[in-house]
């Protein structure tokens, strides 16, 4: 907090100084949000939130995990959304709510470890693990695991994965708010073969390495929310066909690219918008 507090006060008197300072010291050191109206700049893996707003650390369908890390921050429609899935996980048959991973940072921008995305404060990280309590003590949420519900590094569900699951990851992809869900690709494929009815929802659920503790929700841009960025929308149709691509991909890896791959420069203050520097300087 100490570090926070010199860093931003650095900030304001040296301003363009900093401008190639790593972001991620900037705001990954930042304790509380910007006394601002809440607002998203830039997008998911550049950008940062204003007026955040923390996830209440236990609610009545839904606790926020790993406390410690200070990550249970983002936009009021992101808390919204969470209020809003955890009642319908809590009407799930062996489910009491949802145990709710990693938000974004108090002011969202890039973290010190972790994560590449969650920084305008429209991500969320929802536990497979189905609660049985939602009164864990602190102690208990640094040191509880998720469950994995992946086999054959990603190509297939195992005896973790249940139905109960697809409903909860087809009760997000429904909601209006949300723009994607990622998930590992066996997952998909599974919920490919074994969704009935509507299944425009399908079309949200993208695949992505990973993803077997947690599915990662993201949301659209809020309304009239200028200075926040989009993903492109997901291409047509269901997307069954890319997901077994990279099931077949697993199974039958390709020859692996001879071309080195050119380590991803660090995010400095500079390559984010603007207004984050003010977010910053809030007080």
């Amino acid at each position: 907090m100490r570090l926070a507090a010199f860093l931003i006060g650095l900030l304001a008197q040296a301003g363009p100084l900093l401008a190639e300072t790593p972001a991620k010291q900037l705001f990954g050191t930042a304790a509380a949000p910007s006394t601002q109206r809440a607002a998203v700049f830039g997008g998911y893996a550049r950008g940062c939130v204003a007026g955040a707003v923390q996830l209440p650390e236990t609610g009545p369908t839904w606790q926020a995990m790993r406390l410690s890390r200070n990550r249970n921050w983002g936009h009021p429609e992101l808390i919204a959304f969470i209020e809003r899935l955890s009642k319908k996980a809590a009407r799930l048959r062996g489910w009491k709510g949802i145990y709710v991973g990693d938000m974004s940072q108090p002011r969202g921008g890039p973290m010190l470890t972790g994560h590449a995305s969650h920084q305008s404060g429209l991500d969320a990280d929802i536990w497979m693990l189905p609660p049985k309590r939602l009164n864990l003590s602190r102690a208990e949420r640094e040191n509880l695991s998720s469950i994995s519900t992946r086999r054959a590094r990603g190509a297939h569900v195992n005896g973790n994965w249940t139905r109960q699951h697809m409903k909860l990851i087809r009760a997000a992809a429904s909601d209006k708010a949300v723009a994607r869900i990622f998930v590992f690709p066996g997952a998909k494929v599974w919920m490919c073969e074994n969704a009935r009815g509507d299944r425009r929802w399908l079309r949200k659920v993208r695949p992505w390495w990973g993803h077997h503790y947690h599915f990662h929700v993201r949301l659209k841009c809020p309304n009239g929310a200028t200075g926040c960025v989009n993903q492109a929308p997901p291409p047509p149709g269901d997307g069954c066909a890319d997901a077994r691509d990279w099931v077949k991909d697993i199974l039958n890896p390709p020859p692996p690219d001879p071309t080195p791959r050119k380590p991803r420069p660090e995010l400095v203050l500079a390559d984010l918008p603007d207004q984050c520097q003010a977010v910053l300087q809030s007080r």
